[in-house]
C-alpha cells in the first residue's frame, strides 16, 4: 500500500492569522484540502493519513467530506515538534495494522502543489532504493552569515539541494529510525530526510521536485503567490 502521511499539526504563528494556516481558505477552499486533493487525485496513492493540530480533528474530517477526500483513512494527534508529529503518525499507522513494507510519503500539509509525477517518482525511487527525497539543485548564489555579514560557503551550489516533500520510505524504515533516534537522543529534526541523515544514512536518493512544489505556505506572501498560481492554472489548464 502507498500511503500519504500529511503533517498539519503546526499553529502557523508566522502567518499572523486567527486560524492555523493549514485551515485557511484560499479562494473558498482550505489549504489542507488542496493538499489532500493532490493525493486523492493520484492513481498511485491508496490511503491518506493526517497528523492534525489538536482540537481541529473534526474540522479536518468535515473538510475531507466536503471535498470528496475518500482516501482519508486516519487522523493522528500532532506533537510538540515536527519530528514528534511524524513519529505519532507512523506509530498510528502501525497500530492501524499497516505493513512495515508499506510505502509512506511524508508531506507538508501546507505544500499543496505536489503533482502526480513527483508522487509517482517518489514511489518508484523508494521501491528501487528504499529512500526518496524530493528536492531541487540550487541555482542561486549561496552564501552564509557570519557575525551579521555575508561570507562565502565552502560548498559549491551544484552540491546543494533545496529539499521539498514528499520524503518517502518503507514504514518499517521510518519506525526503526524514530526508535533509534529516541535511543540516541536525536530530536528536533525538521524533516524525515534530516532525521535519517542525522542517524548516518548516506544513501537517500533524490527525486527532482518542481518550483511549484517548492511553495510551502509559511508567510502571508506565500498565500498571495499560491492564489495567483492556482488562478493561472485554472485560466490556462
Amino acid at each position: 500500500m502507498n500511503i500519504a502521511l500529511l503533517t498539519a499539526a503546526g499553529s502557523g504563528t508566522r502567518m499572523h492569522q486567527s486560524i492555523p494556516k493549514q485551515f485557511m481558505d484560499v479562494d473558498g477552499i482550505p489549504v489542507i484540502a488542496y493538499t489532500m486533493m493532490a493525493f486523492q487525485g493520484s492513481p498511485d496513492i491508496d490511503a491518506i493519513g493526517v497528523v492534525c493540530l489538536s482540537g481541529w480533528e473534526d474540522t479536518l474530517r468535515d473538510i475531507a467530506k466536503t471535498h470528496g477526500i475518500s482516501k482519508l483513512k486516519w487522523v493522528f494527534k500532532g506533537g510538540a515538534s515536527n519530528q514528534e508529529s511524524i513519529g505519532n503518525g507512523l506509530r498510528g499507522l502501525e497500530a492501524a495494522g499497516c505493513s512495515r513494507e508499506d510505502i509512506v510519503l511524508v508531506h507538508d500539509g501546507v505544500r499543496p502543489l505536489v503533482d502526480n509525477r513527483i508522487i509517482a517518482d517518489n514511489i518508484a525511487t523508494c521501491k528501487e532504493y528504499g529512500y526518496a527525497v524530493t528536492g531541487l539543485q540550487c541555482k542561486e548564489a549561496i552564501m552564509q552569515v557570519k557575525d551579521g555579514c555575508l561570507d562565502e560557503i565552502e560548498y559549491p551550489r551544484e552540491m546543494l539541494i533545496r529539499t521539498q516533500t514528499p520524503h518517502t520510505y518503507r514504514l518499517g524504515t521510518l519506525l526503526d529510525a524514530h526508535k533509534e533516534a529516541a535511543q540516541k537522543g536525536v530530536d528536533g529534526t525538521v524533516a524525515s530526510c534530516t532525521l535519517l541523515a542525522a542517524l548516518g544514512r548516506k544513501d537517500q536518493h533524490l527525486v527532482t521536485g518542481s518550483e511549484r512544489n517548492g511553495l510551502k505556505l509559511t508567510l502571508s506572501e506565500d498565500v498571495d503567490l499560491f492564489r495567483a498560481m492556482i488562478r493561472v492554472k485554472i485560466t490556462n489548464p
